[in-house]
């Protein structure tokens, strides 16, 4: 029999009283004693999350290494499958709902002018290429052709600063980012700052967002016709968007690197009307941080996932996968959040998400708590990880999320694309501005 106990350091993080509570509200505890009961399933989903790239019994292997003779019967992949699939998705997903939200901090970073900054955006994931996920998630046509895997869209609600998932929704590609951003709606309230990308500047998306009672900065396409309704004092407009006031601010960003020069045309819509109590020059330098949720997909997808498909062949597994996933990940945002906290004055952006990944599979396998003696606190040994190699202040970004390295020979997006890591002087200018209009110049 595989008894809880032997999962270890991973009990200290989510303890064994939420996921037995998890299992009676969702029904999914099991009716007799099996090889692989119910409660060892969540741990072992969650672990499996941290070892993208290997098969379920290889992390049940890892996470047996340290137990020194008290090895116990290693279960058939056969039956670490149907455990799985007895769990179902549900229970994996209300441990999420438990743990979801913005992580605890001293720090200011996440936080502006008393609201909380949030931000709001999709991606996609490569699900098994197999007869039961074809029935939900299909083959989309991207930039470079059709792709190779059917895929999944998730969209996420992501606390700016602490990079914690406030919310998820996910399911087939052929649901747009904006359905899925409606299902999140319901997760904003006031006192947060949503950011979010041109794609969701659609009127009525607005309008459903701004009546949850949080503010917007949202950016929309240079050439859309707003007619003004008033001038501010700062350069910006007031205009309408159906029933919805907001102000528009336009700014010319430029981005002078060792290559070159560029300059874009940047237009936001805010629903903060008052320009005297935010103005534009802020709210241009805060859309910056809508980077936060590109920095987390990338965390996501290239660390965790190393660029791998996700596992399961069915839908549901797919559903239980990316719950255990999600889950992880906000474990160690969570362990991070507390490790920079200990240190006042620390900046959340300086702990490494691969620092923390390593230390947590590290203790994983050591078994720590399993054996006497080796009573280690997973949180404070990921923290200790964390504040040894901390990362210097973070470089201005100039470019979209984008793969250096493709994982395979051939280019991920192109022959033509320039991967070289530039130093860069950003300078933002309001044309409505008087003196010239400059707002801002800063280097890294």
């Amino acid at each position: 029999m595989f008894a809880p106990g032997h999962l270890g350091e991973l009990t200290r993080i989510i303890p064994f009283e939420m996921v037995d509570a998890v299992l009676a509200e969702t029904r999914a505890l099991q009716r007799r004693v099996r090889l692989v009961p119910a409660r060892v399933t969540v741990y072992l989903l969650l672990a499996a999350a941290m070892f993208t790239g290997l098969g379920y019994r290889q992390v049940f292997d890892r996470l047996c290494a340290g137990l020194a003779g008290l090895t116990p019967v290693r279960p058939s992949g056969s039956a670490l499958r149907q455990a799985r699939q007895r769990l179902g998705p549900a229970p994996m997903k209300a441990l999420f709902d438990l743990i979801s939200g913005p992580a605890a901090t001293a720090a200011a970073a996440g936080w502006w002018r008393g609201l909380r900054v949030v931000a709001v955006d999709g991606t996609l994931l490569p699900v098994p290429d197999c007869a039961a996920n074809l029935t939900v998630f299909t083959r989309q046509r991207l930039g470079n052709g059709t792709s190779g895997y059917p895929q999944l869209r998730l969209t996420a609600l992501v606390a700016c600063g602490t990079r914690s998932v406030i919310a998820a929704v996910f399911g087939p590609a052929t649901i747009g980012e904006l359905d899925y951003a409606r299902r999140l709606a319901t997760h904003l309230r006031a006192g947060m700052l949503l950011l979010g990308d041109r794609n969701f500047a659609a009127t009525d998306l607005l309008g459903q967002l701004a009546a949850t009672g949080a503010d917007l900065l949202v950016r929309c396409e240079s050439g859309r016709n707003l007619p003004a309704v008033a001038r501010c004092r700062d350069g910006s407009i007031l205009t309408r968007l159906g029933s919805l006031t907001v102000r528009v601010i336009d700014a010319e960003i430029t981005i002078r690197t060792a290559a070159g020069t560029r300059t874009g045309h940047y237009r936001l819509l805010t629903t903060l009307t008052d320009a005297s109590r935010h103005p534009a020059a802020d709210l241009i330098r805060l859309y910056h941080e809508r980077w936060e949720i590109e920095t987390t997909y990338a965390e996501l997808k290239a660390t965790v996932l190393s660029g791998h498909v996700l596992w399961a062949r069915t839908p549901d597994g797919i559903d239980q996968e990316v719950w255990a996933l999600l889950t992880a990940y906000q474990v160690l945002r969570t362990a991070m959040t507390d490790a920079t906290d200990s240190v006042p004055g620390t900046d959340p952006d300086r702990a490494g998400f691969t620092t923390a990944l390593a230390a947590a599979r590290d203790q994983l396998i050591l078994a720590a708590g399993v054996i006497a003696g080796t009573d280690i606190d997973l949180v404070a040994t990921i923290g200790r990880h964390v504040l040894a190699h901390l990362l210097p202040a973070r470089r201005v970004r100039t470019k979209d999320r984008i793969v250096k390295r493709a994982i395979s020979k051939y280019n991920a997006r192109g022959p033509a694309i320039d991967r070289t890591t530039y130093k860069a002087i950003i300078t933002m200018v309001c044309p409505g501005l008087s003196g010239g209009g400059l707002l801002d110049s800063c280097a890294p």
